[in-house]
């Protein structure tokens, strides 16, 4: 049986863990709020720009280049199964509505070469645009919890939707939701994630 003056002790060694994890915390947070280049990226919020590598022509690019277009940014790897899952759906919308004006890049986080994502790419026969970032520094600017995570910016360069995981991206609803954005040339912000609904 453990005598009061041990579990006494043992109390206070959990407190004081538990006073350096929320230091530590509020350290982070403190740390994110400072930075000049870290800003909370969610819907109703700027989309932040970013350069990468096209992997079509080898040339650096940044989201920039695409201002007044309606761009959905998929932020995926090739080791990742979602991503490689909802890669069909994609590419499907694309053929739908890149004709209408809907921008799609997907930008590979992978640390691997170049040239092993683009054949990735080759196998499975997608035509819409692909970039390559592999610092590191776009998973923070987004805040990325995961892959894949998707943004929807309208014309204003403005995140109307987020979407965490997979998902089917020429569903009837995610289509019509695409064609009134294109048409209007923005929308109210909204999300979704795993407790949200789709659109």
């Amino acid at each position: 049986m453990l005598s009061g003056g041990v579990i006494m002790a043992a109390r206070g060694q959990w407190i004081a863990v538990g006073t350096i994890v929320t230091a530590l915390a509020a350290a982070i947070a403190a740390g994110m709020a400072l930075s000049p280049d870290v800003r909370p990226v969610r819907p109703g919020s700027e989309a932040p720009d970013f350069q990468a590598l096209n992997l079509e022509n080898r040339e650096t690019v940044r989201l920039s280049n695409h201002e007044g277009e309606v761009i959905l940014l998929n932020l995926w790897a090739t080791w990742c199964t979602p991503c490689e899952r909802e890669m069909p759906s994609m590419q499907r919308l694309h053929e739908m509505l890149g004709p209408t004006g809907l921008k799609i890049i997907a930008v590979s986080l992978d640390a691997t070469d170049p040239g092993d994502v683009q054949e990735w790419v080759r196998q499975r026969s997608l035509t819409f645009d692909i970039w390559h970032n592999r610092d590191g520094r776009l998973e923070r600017l987004y805040q990325t919890t995961g892959l894949p995570e998707s943004f929807v910016i309208d014309r204003e360069g403005t995140i109307v939707k987020k979407e965490i995981g997979a998902r089917e991206w020429d569903s009837p609803a995610q289509v019509a939701f695409f064609e009134r954005l294109l048409a209007r040339g923005s929308a109210s912000a909204e999300t979704s994630g795993p407790n949200a609904r789709d659109p």
